[in-house]
């Protein structure tokens, strides 16, 4: 069974940085295109960045220029750096296959952008 933990959300200022990680426990890890998802209170699930297995990475206009999705295959881990953040990121921020998730979902890890 495939295991998705998050990790790396908190609450930061307005302007701030987070680096959230996300652990996939599956074999060939390096196969798959990897997306970070993110769901504010009221909205849809959005998908924000994705990776291909190449390193090819697209990003969702709201979030380009300020965040940047990585990958690690030997640790099965992907990453999602974001700078700048903006209240309007706030969310429960999801990994997963992208850029369509193929697995159950994870506990998410919180995400608070707030002066």
């Amino acid at each position: 069974q495939v295991q998705l933990v998050e990790s790396g959300g908190g609450l930061v200022q307005p302007g701030g940085s987070l680096r959230l990680s996300c652990v996939v426990s599956i074999g060939g890890f390096r196969i798959y295109a990897l997306g970070w998802f993110r769901q504010a209170p009221g909205k849809q699930r959005e998908l924000v960045a994705n990776i291909t297995p190449s390193g090819t990475t697209k990003y969702a206009d709201s979030v380009k220029g300020r965040f940047t999705i990585s990958r690690t295959n030997a640790k099965n881990t992907v990453y999602l750096q974001m700078n700048n953040l903006k209240p309007e990121d706030t969310a429960v921020y999801y990994c997963n296959t992208g850029e369509i998730a193929l697995f159950s979902w994870g506990q998410g890890t919180q995400v608070t952008v707030s002066s």
